[in-house]
């Protein structure tokens, strides 16, 4: 998925543009498919499986677009979508969740309120950390970019962001035993 082409996509479907919605949908419908059959393959379920998730996901897209903050990136909302209709479907099909692969599935957030104290909570933490290793932390961990997209983004080299993310997950995690201590 590229940002940079998705994104203006995403704006102008949001301002009534019917022939970038389309695109946008077909687009993305291209990474669903590629995603969910990649998830689905490795878990021995079925190819038919995937292109019925992919409809799903198009349409909660389309239902929810008016959640997306458009000053926001938007691949991370996308994929937080495409997980939690797999989740979902996983869960629904009495696919066993200990079939997934554990990097393969993300929490589920039981309520808003919830979801929002933990964001709020995190950027406060993540304000305390040094800027380049935030800044780390942040593309890599939060906004979903690659190791190799964040040297090039931060204009440093990928041993280095990955030093910074790892010592940001520490530094945050001793902030928050820290704060549970309290």
């Amino acid at each position: 998925m590229n940002e940079n082409e998705l994104k203006p996509l995403m704006l102008a479907s949001l301002h009534g543009d019917a022939p970038a919605h389309r695109e946008l949908l077909s687009r993305l419908s291209g990474y669903l498919r590629v995603y969910y059959r990649g998830k689905l393959a490795r878990i021995g379920r079925s190819a038919t499986e995937a292109e019925d998730l992919v409809q799903e996901a198009l349409m909660a897209m389309h239902m929810r677009r008016h959640t997306y903050e458009p000053a926001e990136l938007l691949t991370p909302w996308v994929r937080a979508i495409a997980r939690y209709k797999l989740i979902d479907h996983l869960r629904h099909t009495r696919g066993s969740m200990s079939d997934v692969p554990i990097d393969d599935v993300e929490p589920v957030v039981e309520d808003a309120a919830a979801g929002i104290e933990r964001s709020i909570d995190l950027g406060r933490l993540m304000a305390l950390l040094p800027e380049k290793m935030r800044t780390a932390v942040q593309a890599v961990k939060l906004d979903g970019f690659s190791i190799a997209e964040t040297a090039i983004k931060l204009n440093m080299s990928e041993s280095s962001v990955k030093v910074s993310v790892h010592r940001g997950l520490k530094a945050l995690s001793a902030m928050i035993r820290q704060e549970k201590q309290l």
